[in-house]
């Protein structure tokens, strides 16, 4: 049976200090590995928390390690230097992001995303700056969308 150690790490920055170290030393396993695998697993996350599961099995000492994404608006907030998102969006916006940073958020967050291609995932990034008040390319992220339907990025996405 596999044991699995769930953990919340900066990204980038995993030790053999808590929470990893000691919940890896029982194991057996070499926890500078798993901590190595971690750290290149996670350094495009630097400086936000990002959801790590580390799945081991007892007989072989063979661990799988499994990274989350932080949630998009985290994503967002990261690529614009922002703290959090604004308390009456359609009033209020907190910042600016380009196309190329919300499909650079879309590729993160790529399988957590529902669209069936980078058009389409992109779009999503872009609807929930919508719901933050963040503007992409200074303008209101629905007619950013919209351009994205009418072909305008498609070298973008090519």
């Amino acid at each position: 049976m596999a044991e699995t150690i769930k953990a919340l790490i900066e990204g980038g920055k995993a030790s053999a200090g808590p929470p990893l170290g000691p919940a890896l030393g029982p194991m057996g396993i070499n926890i500078m590995q798993v901590i190595n695998t971690i750290n290149d697993k996670t350094k495009e996350f630097e400086g936000m928390k990002v959801p790590v599961k580390v799945i081991i099995d007892p007989k072989t000492k063979n661990f799988e390690i499994e990274v989350g994404t932080p949630p998009a608006a985290s994503l967002i907030l990261n690529e614009m230097g922002g703290e959090k998102g604004s308390g009456s969006p359609s009033k209020h916006k907190i910042g600016n992001i380009t196309i190329d940073q919300a499909i650079k958020v879309a590729k993160m967050k790529f399988d957590n995303l529902l669209g069936k291609d980078l058009k389409e995932k992109t779009k999503e990034i872009i609807g929930t700056c919508i719901s933050m008040g963040v503007t992409v390319e200074g303008k209101n992220p629905k007619e950013i969308q919209k351009a994205i339907d009418e072909g305008e990025y498609n070298s973008k996405f090519a």
